[in-house]
């Protein structure tokens, strides 16, 4: 689906780790540059597979709208979460681009590829990131996405292309044969590092 996307000058943007894979093999058949936007989720303490909300590289942060909306899980210190996981993208974009900023992406159709969009809030965080760069378009890509995030998330980039949409996703890993995370050296041998 996305190669009849047919992007003008595509630059691939892939979170890490999950999403390098799948975004290496989107970069191939656009034959596009790949490179990796780091974001992270804020996990719910006592339950971190639930996204509070998320942050990303250039200081960016996101909140869930289902947090917002429940005063008890806004106890939760999110300054402090936040300033751990701000830390961490730090930290992994120093691992997989050596410190180096974003490229710049004037002119160019950015296109950031996840493995699957659940409630969609980390990828949320890396398009918000991306945008900053200026890029003439933004496209969202993942081979599963639950349909309510798609409703969500599509205002906010020019295309979002999905191959799977199920009604009831539950996870993203449900949806694959091998969901085996994807080790920092793998990451470093798809980027060519």
């Amino acid at each position: 689906m996305v190669v009849a996307l047919q992007p003008e000058r595509p630059y691939v943007l892939a979170l890490p780790r999950g999403g390098v894979p799948v975004g290496a093999a989107v970069a191939a058949a656009l034959r596009a540059p790949l490179e990796v936007v780091v974001a992270r989720k804020l996990g719910a303490p006592s339950y971190p597979e639930y996204a509070l909300g998320a942050v990303a590289e250039g200081g960016v942060r996101v909140l869930n709208s289902q947090v917002l909306a429940h005063p008890r899980l806004l106890a939760v210190d999110l300054e402090a979460l936040t300033e751990r996981e701000l830390a961490a993208v730090v930290g992994a974009v120093g691992r997989f681009r050596h410190g180096a900023p974003l490229p710049s992406l004037a002119g160019r159709t950015a296109v950031v590829v996840d493995d699957g969009l659940a409630t969609g809030v980390t990828a949320e965080a890396a398009l918000a990131a991306v945008s900053k760069l200026g890029p003439q378009r933004l496209v969202l890509a993942a081979p599963v996405c639950a349909s309510e995030t798609i409703d969500r998330l599509a205002p906010v980039v020019d295309d979002l292309v999905c191959v799977e949409r199920p009604r009831d996703m539950r996870a993203v890993g449900l949806w694959y044969r091998d969901f085996t995370q994807t080790t920092d050296d793998e990451v470093l041998t798809l980027l060519g590092r």
